[in-house]
């Protein structure tokens, strides 16, 4: 499986949304369970800055994958995961510099 190496130029930020199924009752009470043993994935909102060369060689890694191939990332501090990336955004930041913000959703295959 290919790793997505490059460090992303801003702090990212990390959510966490646990897989929960909710079954309401009347008068506001509920019920919760868990699902599955893979309950906590990790999704990071990444954003980079860089020379428009590097720039396109990270948005031709993410098109090459298509949202379909998931790919190694590690990213700092946190261990290494199997994520997928479903959207990304590029700008035009300067001349000869653009940015990339992206999201990476842990996968489980």
């Amino acid at each position: 499986m290919l790793a997505f190496t490059w460090v992303p130029t801003y702090d990212a930020s990390r959510v966490i949304t646990p897989t929960v199924k909710v079954i309401k009752f009347g008068d506001g009470y509920e019920q919760r369970q868990g699902t599955g043993i893979n309950r906590q994935p990790r999704k990071y909102s990444l954003t980079f800055k860089r020379a428009k060369a590097e720039i396109d060689l990270i948005d031709a890694f993410l098109a090459a994958r298509g949202a379909v191939e998931a790919f190694n990332y590690t990213h700092h501090g946190q261990s290494i995961g199997v994520f997928v990336c479903r959207e990304w955004t590029r700008t035009d930041i300067a001349r000869g510099v653009d940015g990339l913000s992206a999201t990476f959703e842990e996968v489980y295959e």
